[in-house]
């Protein structure tokens, strides 16, 4: 058979982790995998779309029978148990790391995240033995929220020790963080940034715990990464950011404007995001003083 595979995103920053399994599987098979090609529409036994995000636009030369799966094209599609074991076959991206998900779900009910509609409560589904590769030492984990539950943080203990260099790429919950915990942050090697997420001004206390703590135990607060979600309450957005630019001057803020299934930011929202916080602004004005210079 031969099989092709459609990256929605067109991701050259991140591999697609369903795409790669979805090869694995049909390579085990003795299939020819291929990316897809619409000239070569007739020849494919079977078109495999994958798509993260429900804005990224559909690509009208897919054929009918497409198999499309992720969170873009809906909620509740998941590849086959069959698929979803295999390990990935990254020869299909040029990347030096391994990915993957050493926990699913999550305890919160967050009304802007629908890791808990899709996935339910935080559970177990694997071991970090079972995701990193044989050519790499590094691992890039895709978990949602890994501190709230004792499985993630015994996974966590294990890689500072391992010697593998990692990187959770989604934002840990800062109102977790304890002593104990810190100490394995402060082990682990980390490619580049220990990622946070500043939702809500509430938080704002938990990350000047968080500083006290990373500084006690030795960690660079220039190695923190906040996101920062940028939600229509520019205010409450700005009140965010200022927080934690006084808490530290290092920290490195991205601002999310919100999009989701449904939502699309508004102007003001990017204009926040890409130019006040991306731009800087924000280390010298605050938003009301950036929109007045500006005429906004």
């Amino acid at each position: 058979m031969l099989i092709g595979l459609h990256d929605s995103e067109h991701n050259k920053d991140f591999p697609n982790l369903a795409l790669m399994k979805i090869s694995a599987y049909h390579k085990g098979r003795g299939d020819t995998v291929e990316w897809w090609n619409p000239v070569s529409n007739a020849l494919y036994d079977k078109v495999y779309s994958s798509k993260v995000f429900s804005f990224t636009p559909e690509n009208p030369q897919l054929p009918e029978n497409t198999i499309k799966g992720g969170t873009g094209y809906g909620l509740y599609t998941t590849l086959p148990n069959k698929i979803d074991v295999c390990f990935p076959d990254y020869s299909i991206y040029d990347y030096d790391y391994a990915v993957g998900f050493l926990t699913r779900g999550c305890p919160n009910k967050c009304g802007w995240c629908v890791v808990p509609k899709k996935e339910g409560d935080i559970r177990p589904v694997a071991n970090w033995r079972m995701l990193v590769r044989p050519d790499s030492d590094k691992l890039v984990l895709l978990d949602n929220n890994i501190l709230a539950c004792d499985y993630g943080i015994n996974q966590l203990a294990e890689l500072a020790e391992s010697g593998y260099k990692i990187d959770l790429n989604q934002g840990m919950d800062v109102r977790l963080l304890n002593d104990d915990i810190v100490k394995i942050l402060a082990k682990i090697k980390w490619l580049k940034y220990i990622r946070f997420s500043c939702d809500d001004g509430y938080t704002l206390p938990c990350f000047e715990r968080m500083a006290e703590l990373f500084t006690k135990h030795g960690v660079s607060l220039s190695r923190v990464f906040v996101y920062v979600l940028v939600r229509e309450d520019l205010e409450a957005a700005d009140y965010r950011v200022q927080g934690l630019h006084k808490i530290c001057k290092n920290f490195n803020l991205y601002a999310q404007a919100e999009r989701n299934t449904g939502i699309v930011p508004n102007e003001m929202q990017i204009e926040f995001a890409q130019r006040f916080v991306y731009g800087r602004s924000y280390k010298k004005e605050t938003w009301e003083k950036y929109c007045r210079r500006l005429g906004l």
